[in-house]
């Protein structure tokens, strides 16, 4: 990159770091006591999660008639909630993936959050499909596996049961994914750590030592996992929406929803990226790493699949317009003007019309009002699940089994109770690991840090003693990684 360039460019990291001290910055609130407001976030999370496994056991002790739904509304809302926290789950993937391959730096400061946010999330939607079977300690009959039972094997034709493979296989893709790219900064916490701490982190670690060998396989690996994810990000919300798109009922039965489920999986992901990014640089005091600059990045992403789900919802009134089909019609006729009207204006408002804002550079490059926009675009995708399940199966052919669809407490009890999971692991993963990737954030340092930038700035000479002293094992391998 000429210099010419570097000065242009806006730093991914500021405040004139060396490299001891983004060591310090880091890995230091692993090494800390938490602050006032961590502990006040976590116990509210405990607290949450408590009320979430009551209502779990309610369900399991009385059945799913705790719940409301009916026999015309059977998914409900507990499917609305799977579905909407696997498109969370969505992001993670993508930054990690997809912004590796095209070698997007930006993806440094925000990455290892939502690689993590992925792995909490899929865990909270797996929880609702189990639940949803009445009885969850018979769910092992959703596995194909030799039995002594006969031949009882699962359906392979239902996209429900490739749901099962493909969310276990996004699973466990994602979670290799996190822990490669955490065994560099485990290594450095080790290094640092006493006692029963440097044990453990010894042993999560596997041995490195940030030999060039050790680099180079990092990165082989690295690329691999991304390689084999990529496809995985298109391909799990695709099936997913096959849930709807292979059956016959009006409304469900339409070609569009695989490339719309996958730009509304990005488009509610990266908003919850946005809402833990801003939360967590304030609570962390890591401004210097997650920068206005990768904030506006990830602003420009919701602005462009926001605009993609709204083409898609006017798409889809068009298309049951232009079919001539009356049931077709009926049933977004039934979305726009039936009973759950409100839902549907709730989806249009927050999805279509809210990120519209992030055309204002001002406004992408705000605190604020990214904060508020993102939990805006995410009660408007939990919205569009509710209109496409709880509306569509309301009126059926049949007027005689119309039905209005509320949520009970165990319900909304057993939804709070995944926000409670949520952040209760999120939380305690910010403690153990570092919420940045230290690694990555040092091999960008001089080509992307503000020490370079523009003719007036006064660059901050690393000295080889500090960078040793803070951090032996990568200080000469990560000049190699560079």
């Amino acid at each position: 990159m000429s210099a010419a360039v570097s000065r242009i460019r806006e730093p991914l990291i500021e405040g004139h770091k060396n490299y001891h001290q983004i060591t310090e910055d880091l890995i230091g609130p692993t090494e800390k006591a938490p602050n006032m407001m961590w502990i006040v976030a976590f116990t509210l999370s405990v607290i949450t999660l408590g009320y979430g496994l009551f209502s779990l056991c309610w369900t399991f002790y009385f059945g799913i008639g705790a719940w409301n739904a009916n026999r015309t509304i059977g998914w409900a809302y507990d499917i609305t909630n799977f579905v909407w926290w696997i498109g969370i789950g969505h992001a993670g993937t993508l930054i990690s993936a997809i912004l590796l391959l095209f070698r997007q730096r930006w993806r440094t400061g925000v990455n290892r959050a939502a690689e993590a946010m992925t792995i909490f999330a899929v865990m909270c939607a797996g929880i609702f499909p189990a639940t949803h079977t009445g009885r969850p300690w018979f769910d092992f009959f959703m596995f194909p596996y030799p039995n002594t039972r006969g031949p009882l094997w699962v359906n392979f034709n239902s996209p429900l049961l490739w749901d099962l493979f493909a969310i276990s296989t996004y699973f466990t893709v994602s979670l290799l994914f996190w822990y490669t790219g955490l065994v560099p900064d485990l290594a450095t916490v080790r290094d640092r750590a006493k006692g029963v701490r440097k044990k453990i982190y010894a042993f999560m670690s596997m041995g490195w030592t940030g030999k060039a060998k050790h680099w180079q396989r990092h990165e082989y690996l690295s690329l691999i996992l991304a390689g084999i994810s990529t496809p995985l990000v298109l391909s799990v919300h695709t099936i997913v929406s096959f849930d709807f798109a292979t059956s016959v009922i009006p409304g469900w039965h339409t070609t569009i929803f695989p490339p719309y489920f996958v730009a509304g999986a990005i488009f509610s992901g990266f908003a919850m990226v946005q809402t833990l990014m801003v939360i967590t640089r304030k609570c962390f005091s890591l401004e210097g790493y997650i920068t206005t600059n990768h904030i506006e990045s990830m602003n420009k992403v919701i602005l462009v699949t926001g605009t993609m789900v709204g083409s898609a919802y006017l798409i889809e009134l068009f298309v049951a317009w232009y079919s001539g089909y009356v049931y077709e019609q009926f049933a977004f006729y039934n979305r726009v003007l039936g009973p759950y009207y409100w839902s549907y204006i709730g989806m249009m408002g927050c999805n279509l019309l809210a990120p519209q804002v992030f055309w204002s550079k001002k406004i992408r490059r705000n605190i604020w009002w990214t904060f508020f926009i993102s939990i805006f675009v995410n009660i408007g995708m939990w919205f569009e699940r509710f209109v496409i399940i709880a509306t569509t199966l309301a009126r059926d052919y049949l007027p005689s089994s119309w039905s209005y669809y509320w949520p009970s407490w165990v319900e909304i009890g057993i939804y709070l109770g995944t926000f409670g999971l949520f952040f209760t692991l999120y939380l305690i993963f910010a403690r153990v690991a570092p919420v940045v990737a230290t690694a990555e954030v040092k091999a960008i340092l001089k080509q992307y840090g503000d020490q370079y930038l523009g003719p007036d700035a006064q660059p901050h000479h690393h000295h080889r003693h500090d960078e040793e002293e803070a951090d032996v094992h990568n200080d000469g391998d990560e000049k190699h990684h560079h």
